[in-house]
């Protein structure tokens, strides 16, 4: 009987053990590459082979908020989404629009995905394929005053990206629509398990979700994740994640940090999303703003943000790891100072900089799409040999 009290407080000490380093595990690290002492370049140098583009850029009678810029390949042509606006963000009269391109150079004319409705505002929530459907998610807030703030997902289809169905909820493992604002970054583990969060209601609680649908619109699943505590009980401290996955095969979720320490927060999962361990500070600089990350082809995993410890949103730079434990190299996409055109048209929330990266490889480059000055929607994509 006394050994069974032994074993029994033996297996307790070690389930308590492992769970604490469990929680403790780094997830990565990032060498000292960022001198912010000269915050327009951060120290470095453009990535090589690095080309920006414009999308669309607002001409005096055209919507002056852009934001939210999404990029995604189907059937040989590569997509932009993106929400706007007359003049403000969140403006009452937000649409989602979208645009083609079968080089990366020449785009059609902006196209509208939604319209003006009376009752929600719409933005823009990315893409998903399954090679043969393209699916445009849509952040769904409804304008009457909602307590606390929140939202929900939509998705439409199209096989041509030309004629798209109806709008229908995104819906989870039990067919119920998810209560939450998708985040833009959906993308897939190699073994076909598509990742992203929603930032789930009452309020917006950044939680991991994972489905194994390959359309990406239904069997949502949340992954298990202890938010850590936050100064606003209806917004999590952890936002607007993405993600990578490591050498090792863990999965690594990074959010910006809404408690203002301008570095990036971290979880890890160890069981393709089903549990992840509770978020942890990283010493690295980030501007608390969206970011991108993902793998290259080759497997180096790569992160796209504003790496200036404030609320700056220039320079963009993307920082690379050929593992995924530790980032050795950092290269400019965009910097502030003349590479920075002007703002032409100010607006509530607008701002200078290269707002919300998000990225996605095709043909031989890594495309980082952001909207400059939350006005132009503009990308820049760099050869993945240039890695």
């Amino acid at each position: 009987m006394a050994n069974h009290k032994k074993l029994i407080l033996y297996i307790a000490l070690f389930s308590t053990t492992l769970l604490s380093a469990q929680t403790a595990e780094i997830p990565f690290k990032v060498n000292p590459l960022f001198d912010l002492k000269q915050p327009e370049t951060l120290g470095l140098t453009f990535a090589k082979g690095a080309e920006t583009f414009t999308i669309f850029s607002p001409k005096e009678n055209e919507n002056k908020y852009n934001h939210g810029v999404v990029l995604f390949a189907f059937k040989g042509m590569l997509y932009a989404q993106w929400q706007s606006s007359s003049i403000d963000e969140d403006g009452a009269d937000t649409q989602v629009f979208y645009s083609r391109s079968t080089d990366g150079k020449v785009w059609e004319k902006p196209m509208p995905l939604t319209t003006i409705e009376p009752q929600n505002i719409k933005t823009s929530g990315g893409w998903w394929s399954d090679g043969k459907t393209l699916v445009a998610y849509l952040g769904i807030w409804p304008k009457k005053e909602n307590t606390p703030k929140g939202g929900f997902t939509q998705y439409i289809t199209s096989t041509d990206g030309i004629h798209w169905g109806t709008p229908k909820p995104v819906t989870n493992s039990e067919n119920n629509p998810v209560s939450g604002i998708i985040e833009q970054d959906v993308h897939s583990l190699p073994n076909g398990r598509i990742i992203t969060a929603f930032h789930m209601q009452p309020g917006l609680i950044a939680t991991p979700f994972y489905t194994d649908d390959t359309l990406g619109i239904t069997g949502w699943k949340s992954g298990k994740m202890e938010n850590l505590p936050s100064k606003d009980i209806t917004i999590s401290r952890e936002l607007e994640p993405s993600w990578f996955y490591r050498k090792d095969g863990a999965i690594v979720m990074i959010f910006r940090d809404q408690n203002g320490t301008f570095k990036k927060l971290a979880a890890i999962s160890h069981d393709n999303g089903v549990t992840w361990t509770i978020p942890t500070l990283i010493d690295t600089p980030d501007s608390r703003a969206k970011q991108s990350a993902g793998n290259l082809p080759n497997g180096m995993a790569y992160m796209v943000n504003n790496p200036s410890g404030n609320k700056n949103r220039f320079p963009l730079v993307i920082t690379v790891s050929k593992d995924g434990f530790l980032f050795d190299k950092a290269y400019l996409l965009r910097s502030g100072g003349k590479d920075l055109q002007p703002m032409k048209t100010d607006g509530k929330f607008k701002r200078i900089g290269y707002s919300y990266p998000k990225s996605f490889v095709w043909k031989n480059y890594l495309y980082v799409g952001y909207a400059t000055n939350k006005e132009d929607v503009e990308f820049t994509r760099i050869p993945l040999d240039s890695f």
